[in-house]
């Protein structure tokens, strides 16, 4: 993931796992699809986290080579588990890719580029790396809407604690929209550019089974969590339980959304 920002956290890969990283699992290939990327190609995966996308790429792709790069060494500890020896892992910034120009010929990012703070550099660092004809892409939650497990957390949360309503993700991360993720590409040079929606059902066996991964203080919402007092963190909990459309057996079907986009350099 990227560099942490006030009111983030991405240090653990395996709290971050239970509360992100499955998701993303059931959207990376999805997200590969999508693209359509030929075989044998060199890929670069830019906040490749826990290596969720990497896997993906390794069982989808059939890359070339594959390089993922990652800020945060807890991540990386715990991709390099995860990962074949043949995927090259390194520290690395969305700033300041470490690699030289024209590298590569496809360039990723999953659920990575709202937390970077410079997305127009960032983009530019991507195409930098990428070769003349080389694809750009990338994922993000549709924290507004479509990602029920998320938005329906920090409407709560609002409801309990106006000062909250700024650490709203839906609100905080404007660029997760088609239309943002559009002009963002376009406006780094990229030709092409596409957005299209990945769906995913985001099945829990019970509200615990959605309530703890937000114990793990690794992102915005689980941050927020362990700033709480025990009896505002409580009154969260129990809001929620009543909140959250239980089946009668307790369990909980909710959706997930993410906006991909992808574009070519020329």
């Amino acid at each position: 993931m990227a560099e942490p920002r006030i009111h983030d956290n991405w240090r653990q890969g395996d709290p971050y796992d239970r509360y992100i990283g499955r998701w993303s699992r059931q959207v990376a290939p999805l997200f590969l699809t999508w693209l359509a990327i030929p075989p044998e190609q060199r890929w670069l995966d830019v906040g490749c986290g826990t290596g969720a996308l990497c896997a993906a790429i390794v069982e989808h792709g059939r890359p070339a080579a594959l390089t993922g790069i990652e800020p945060s060494e807890g991540f990386l500890s715990v991709a390099r588990q995860r990962l074949p020896a043949s995927v090259h892992l390194s520290v690395g910034s969305a700033a300041a890719i470490p690699l030289q120009d024209a590298q590569v010929d496809v360039v990723v990012s999953g659920l990575v580029l709202n937390f970077v703070p410079d997305v127009p550099l960032a983009l530019s660092e991507m195409s930098r790396v990428s070769a003349s004809g080389g694809i750009v892409a990338a994922y993000v939650w549709d924290y507004g809407e479509g990602m029920e497990m998320i938005r329906r957390f920090w409407d709560t949360a609002v409801e309990l604690d106006a000062d909250a309503a700024r650490l709203h993700e839906g609100r905080r991360f404007p660029l997760c929209r088609p239309a943002a993720l559009q002009t963002a590409f376009e406006h780094a040079g990229l030709v092409e550019v596409g957005v299209a929606p990945l769906e995913i059902a985001m099945p829990f066996a019970s509200f615990e089974d959605y309530w703890q991964p937000f114990l793990g203080a690794q992102g915005p919402a689980p941050a927020y969590v362990a700033s709480l007092p025990e009896e505002r963190r409580l009154r969260l909990q129990e809001t929620l339980r009543t909140r959250l459309p239980a089946a009668g057996d307790g369990t909980l079907a909710l959706r997930g959304r993410a906006w991909t986009v992808r574009g070519r350099k020329r």
